[in-house]
């Protein structure tokens, strides 16, 4: 008997199970927040937004007072719009080509700025003239063949590794930074000494083309008492410049130059 109810269940409950469709899993619904790139918003999220098109402070770092916008991504071509506090800005290996008068426009509060290795070919002459307390200026690494008007509280300034020409720095470029302790002018092709003020402390013009001096560059001619007490050290290695056809040009100096010479 038992046996017999067994086959029935078998016959009966077994084609029914294999004829039912399969009940599929329900699928999650996921709610995609909107952050208005809905297709008429005209913006196409796959398209990066251009570093010029981003606040500051959010291309760069801002802290207390100073902003580091260094190999920033996306390229960074143009000098950023600072924070009205900004007292030092480090804005190095970008893509900048150009410094524009509003670039720091009403930036009172700049002390130092330094744009090492760009590719800086052009700065409008007042760019830096009207920051009344600039200290430092770097702009080193990039492609300047003049040089714009400096600050009058300039105290130091650094133009390593340019292409200067002589005729792009005026003789008196430097003469009224009464305030200037270092100057760095190496790696350029600068074919003369500028005026050099009584202020300097360092002075760097190796790898020039400067082939020659007189008495007065560094000294008074005409006066073997004047002793330039400030200048510690001077740089006119790799520059076609023989040092012994210049015997009276370093006399008021307490150390010759230093670097190798022919």
């Amino acid at each position: 008997m038992m046996q017999l109810r067994i086959l029935i269940f078998t016959s009966v409950m077994i084609p029914w199970i294999l004829s039912s469709p399969a009940r599929k899993p329900k699928k999650e619904v996921v709610n995609i927040p909107d952050y208005g790139l809905s297709e008429d918003s005209g913006t196409d999220p796959e398209v990066s937004p251009k570093a010029e098109e981003l606040p500051t402070c959010l291309l760069c770092v801002c802290l207390s007072g100073s902003v580091y916008c260094e190999e920033v991504s996306p390229d960074l071509s143009v000098v950023p719009s600072l924070p009205k506090e900004t007292a030092y800005l480090y804005a190095r290996f970008n893509k900048i080509t150009k410094i524009k008068n509003k670039d720091f426009a009403d930036m009172a509060t700049l002390r130092r700025i330094d744009l090492t290795g760009n590719l800086i070919a052009e700065i409008d002459d007042g760019a830096f003239s009207k920051l009344p307390n600039l200290e430092e200026l770097t702009l080193a690494e990039n492609r300047l063949t003049k040089l714009p008007v400096l600050p009058n509280k300039l105290m130091s300034f650094n133009a390593n590794f340019n292409k200067l020409k002589t005729q792009g720095v005026k003789a008196t470029a430097f003469k009224k930074l009464t305030r200037l302790a270092y100057l760095y002018l190496g790696n350029n092709e600068l074919t003369a000494v500028p005026h050099l003020p009584e202020s300097l402390h360092v002075v760097h013009l190796h790898n020039n083309k400067i082939s020659t001096i007189t008495d007065e560059t560094f000294c008074k001619g005409n006066s073997s008492h004047y002793i330039r007490t400030n200048m510690d050290e001077v740089r006119l290695d790799g520059n076609p410049l023989k040092l012994s056809q210049h015997p009276n040009s370093f006399i008021c100096l307490q150390s010759l130059p230093i670097g190798w010479y022919n």
